[in-house]
């Protein structure tokens, strides 16, 4: 990236360029990220219906970005990550690149973040949005976000974090397996989920909005906050509305993800899904197993 790019991610992140690198300076750049930039799989979904040549949107920096800024277009695991890292290279962070298995499977799914400051490790994940950074120490962690629940704990010498994420009925776990990885690690994985990923066919799309966090999985809107969980089916035309005014997608992308088939397949109801963390969650140590605000529904 450029310094002109930097400055301009920084002015819409409403972050100074000498930000800083401490744990403060971490959380203030990660709570601007978390704030601004969506979990979505817009861009994944056009290049795919497109067939489009050449590498999958996002993984390269500046790419990534320029997109966002224009478009208010994020990314899933793998270009997000690979955007957050470079942004805190470029910031003087002690940055790098992981993998994890998001589900803990055993697959290497996820790619994440990890900033070292004074000898701790710290993650900062551009697909959980925790709002801050998780401590990767020996000990259990408990967050204090009820928002976003975490819990960060060793299992068989591995971190595992646990995470809130909607419309599962239980925190899903996500096992850190690499570390320090190449951005050639990431484009090989990225290229891998063309095969294989839950975000190919539908759409996704996650923003923290402030108290309440939305979830736009197909037609399906979700609004959760720390009291309840709204749960609700959209037509095409809310659904649009939703990806405009809601997560913030530009007329001229959503023109782009209406002419993929993407956008049919999201307006056909689905069967519920199995919950993707259940089967997690029988191994879950008890002070994880945070419990879904009233009101919610988990499945439709």
């Amino acid at each position: 990236m450029n310094d002109t790019l930097i400055e301009r991610i920084l002015d819409r992140l409403g972050l100074s360029r000498d930000v800083e690198c401490s744990v403060s300076g971490l959380t203030t750049v990660y709570g601007a990220w978390c704030a601004s930039i969506p979990f979505d799989n817009t861009a994944k979904l056009i290049a795919l219906g497109r067939q489009s040549p050449g590498l999958l949107p996002g993984i390269d920096t500046a790419e990534f970005f320029e997109r966002f800024l224009l478009h208010n277009v994020g990314g899933t695991c793998w270009p997000t990550s690979n955007a957050l890292f470079e942004l805190l290279i470029a910031l003087g962070f002690n940055a790098r690149r992981a993998a994890g298995s998001m589900g803990d499977t055993g697959m290497v799914s996820h790619g994440t973040t990890k900033v070292r400051i004074d000898n701790d490790d710290w993650l900062v994940d551009s697909s959980m949005l925790t709002n801050g950074p998780l401590p990767l120490k020996s000990g259990r962690f408990a967050g204090e976000d009820r928002l976003v629940p975490t819990e960060v704990r060793i299992e068989n010498g591995d971190h595992v974090v646990w995470w809130d994420l909607p419309p599962n009925s239980s925190p899903m776990p996500c096992r850190l397996l690499h570390d320090d990885v190449s951005h050639d690690f990431y484009i090989e994985r990225y290229e891998a989920s063309r095969i294989r990923s839950p975000f190919n066919e539908r759409i996704y799309a996650r923003r923290n909005l402030g108290t309440r966090i939305l979830i736009i999985t197909g037609n399906r809107r979700l609004v959760k906050t720390v009291d309840a969980l709204d749960d609700s089916q959209l037509s095409e035309s809310q659904l649009s509305e939703s990806l405009r005014d809601e997560v913030g997608l530009s007329a001229a992308v959503l023109n782009d993800l209406r002419e993929s088939p993407a956008w049919r397949a999201s307006l056909i109801p689905q069967p519920p899904a199995a919950d993707a963390a259940s089967a997690a969650a029988q191994r879950m140590p008890d002070s994880a197993r945070t419990s879904r605000p009233s009101g919610a529904s988990p499945s439709t």
